[in-house]
């Protein structure tokens, strides 16, 4: 049971609908009291535990309906008609295809030892002489009765052994499938073929031939759907890790959807992370005042120590960010992240400029996404840049609001088009908060070149780093949530 809940999560993370530890527990603690006897049952009672949204609860049923899908062999014909009931066959020919004596000599013994591979043993074509064959149907046998039910278990069985809930490529398909086909009995089948054809039975060896290309066949069907089942959408899974790799420049305008949502998953991780106020014990740094309090009923033996501890609170931020036309490629994803941001901190007040710096903390307040991107790029974006009237402006809306609190995060490329950038202001801001730190989209062999400001603007700065794709961005506020106090 717990290897088929196992199986069926991994199914479900496969398929965006998010399973904790604790939920698996849950689930298993479900089917303890319903079991598997009831399907609509079982699907309500894992439903109420495993999937939370809307999204999730119809990812869950059609995750549900797949996975526990027993339809591999039903309604399907008899992969090879029992001989006894084609009125063509001579009676020895019946005889010999229902395993009797023919010119083989050892009938229904040796068809039965040739194919003696069990659902979950491999080939059982060798015999030693002597020995009685397995209790077990072998494969030869359900194909010939045509037991749809026994060759599901069959196959179920050898898919289990063969892991194919480890499958993860479109071309591992047909390695499963021969290696499942040899774990139900394809060596003993292969040689009961043989046989037949050796004792010029060949409309036996056709007939199972015929079943055996059957099987195949719908042992790769299966191969099919548990790929799709355990990698729904790996495709699109690999297509957001790589562009949450990808610099910002490089990313097509075709994948800002992709973008956008990856910036909201970002959010929610940095919320579910850092919400809570945290303490961290200083190990090594004794608290003196409560460890003898502590102690006072041992007569002042420290029986008991208290380590001191850092109160780590959200922090206060002020963030400014660089639209111009020199960063235009990145400049709708530094937008989203600052957008993320005031979604993760409370105390977040947010600045966007080219020339001209204003305030944008009520509009993303009160906006979605994409119009507040919009508005801010239609009132702050496109100009030529002017770092010196930035910083001259957001001393005059902020600089009295900042104090030992305030963490201040530039986002930008530093490229004043040769004008003053007022290293002074920065330098004034650097010595009344927290702590600076500039994220840079150009890679660090293009600072100081032309007219980038970096080498006048570090000093102040208490870190200046590249930051040019959404995986850097994350970095840095789960670095700066962490850190806060």
């Amino acid at each position: 049971m717990s290897e088929v809940l196992g199986d069926f999560i991994r199914a479900l993370r496969a398929a965006d609908v998010r399973v904790s530890t604790s939920e698996s527990i849950d689930a298993g603690n479900v089917i303890d009291l319903v079991g598997f006897n009831e399907r609509e049952t079982l699907r309500d009672a894992l439903s109420q535990v495993l999937a939370k949204s809307d999204d999730e609860k119809q990812a869950f049923v059609e995750t549900f309906d797949s996975f526990f899908s027993f339809e591999q062999f039903k309604d399907r014909p008899a992969s090879a008609t029992p001989p006894a009931a084609n009125e063509n066959d001579e009676p020895e020919d019946r005889a010999e295809a229902d395993g009797g004596e023919g010119e083989g000599g050892e009938g229904d013994e040796n068809s039965q030892q040739g194919g003696s591979a069990s659902p979950g043993g491999g080939s059982g074509g060798e015999r030693e002489g002597g020995e009685s064959p397995q209790p077990r149907d072998d494969l030869v046998s359900l194909l010939e009765r045509g037991d749809q039910a026994a060759l599901q278990m069959a196959l179920a069985e050898a898919a289990r052994q063969a892991n194919l809930n480890r499958i993860r490529l479109f071309t591992q398909r047909g390695m499963f499938t021969r290696r499942i086909m040899e774990l139900m009995g394809l060596d003993g089948l292969n040689e009961e073929i043989e046989r037949r054809e050796r004792a010029k039975d060949a409309a036996g060896a056709e007939r199972l031939a015929q079943a055996r290309e059957e099987l195949r066949g719908q042992v790769r069907d299966y191969v099919e759907k548990q790929l799709e089942i355990f990698t729904a959408n790996s495709g699109r899974q690999l297509r957001e890790e790589v562009l949450s790799k990808m610099r910002l420049s490089n990313v097509d305008r075709s994948d800002m959807r992709i973008m956008r949502e990856l910036v909201r998953k970002m959010a929610k991780r940095l919320i579910a992370m850092h919400s809570r106020r945290k303490k961290v014990a200083r190990r090594g740094t004794l608290d003196v005042r409560r460890t003898i309090r502590a102690n006072i009923e041992y007569d002042g033996l420290l029986f008991h120590t208290i380590w001191k501890r850092t109160k780590v609170d959200r922090p206060k931020v002020m963030a400014i960010c660089d639209v111009s036309g020199s960063v235009a490629q990145v400049s709708r994803f530094l937008l989203m992240f600052l957008y993320s941001l005031q979604e993760v901190l409370p105390n977040v007040r947010s600045f966007a400029f080219s020339g001209e710096l204003g305030e944008t903390t009520d509009m993303f307040e009160r906006e979605k996404l994409e119009q507040a991107l919009a508005l801010v790029l239609r009132d702050f974006g496109g100009g030529s840049t002017d770092y010196g009237r930035a910083f001259e402006d957001f001393e005059t809306l902020a600089m009295d609001d900042i104090d030992h609190r305030t963490t201040v995060l530039i986002l930008g490329d530093a490229r004043s088009n040769y004008g003053d950038p007022r290293a002074d202001i920065l330098k004034l801001v650097h010595a009344r908060a927290r702590r600076v730190i500039w994220l840079n989209p150009e890679p660090r062999s293009m600072w100081n070149s032309g007219d980038s400001e970096m080498r006048r603007l570090t000093p102040y700065c208490d870190r200046a780093i590249t930051c040019a794709s959404l995986q850097d961005l994350e970095r840095v506020v789960s670095d700066l949530l962490r850190s806060a106090v």
